[in-house]
């Protein structure tokens, strides 16, 4: 009974500082597994980029998460990476998404029509900058990730790099129209035949690759903070 009553308090103090971090932190990760990924060992963007703060950052990415979502799965609410987002004190949030959309919608060939959908050519239009404008609408400010890229030695994604460009062109476009939005690129982090920024897969981050990307993202936080 002591021990029942020792567990159930430990998992409610767990809780609730966990509900507290989740108050206290100004930077929410949103997205697919390239931000999920490692969340279990601790190691994931969102972790990395809390220690390169050393402030709480909050991660709802889930892997295998899209812009675009019409399966009706029971508990996949977070799939839609738009319903990862809820409105908070927010400084900053950090997001990723469409890669899922582009392998898995359309096989990375011929995804113009997928792209589209997600992003107009202009980047005004699409689920897309309708979810950067309702998180801008709180007064928080948006990176937007880039993928990691094949390093061009046994990745299943290698053929994805000309839709994945395409893609991060808009998101570029985007940005660049849009105040306190920055787009992020990762396509000249992996350095050619390095597989070391890549997890055994070939596709998904490394803890290096994870920690590689945060230090990025921190920087630029760093950065913009001092600027306001």
């Amino acid at each position: 009974m002591i021990r029942t009553l020792a567990l159930i308090l430990t998992l409610f103090a767990g809780s609730h500082a966990a509900m507290a971090g989740e108050r206290d932190a100004r930077i929410l990760v949103i997205g697919d597994s390239l931000m999920a990924w490692h969340k279990m060992t601790g190691r994931s963007i969102g972790h990395m980029l809390g220690r390169y703060l050393h402030e709480p950052v909050v991660n709802r990415a889930i892997g295998g998460a899209r812009i675009i979502y019409n399966l009706p799965i029971s508990g996949s609410m977070g799939m839609k990476i738009s319903r990862q987002f809820r409105d908070g004190d927010w400084d900053w949030v950090v997001l990723n998404g469409g890669g899922n959309d582009l392998w898995f919608g359309c096989g990375c060939n011929r995804c113009n029509r997928k792209i589209n959908l997600m992003i107009s050519i202009n980047g005004r239009y699409g689920p897309v900058p309708d979810l950067i404008n309702r998180i801008r609408a709180t007064g928080a400010k948006v990176i937007v990730i880039g993928y990691l890229r094949s390093p061009g030695v046994g990745s299943p994604i290698e053929n994805c790099r000309d839709d994945g460009d395409a893609y991060e062109a808009r998101l570029q476009h985007m940005a660049q129209q849009m105040k306190g939005v920055y787009f992020m690129s990762n396509k000249d982090l992996v350095p050619h035949g390095d597989r070391s920024y890549h997890g055994i897969d070939m596709i998904h981050p490394s803890f290096k690759g994870s920690a590689m990307i945060a230090k990025r993202v921190a920087l630029l936080i760093k950065k913009l903070d001092r600027k306001r």
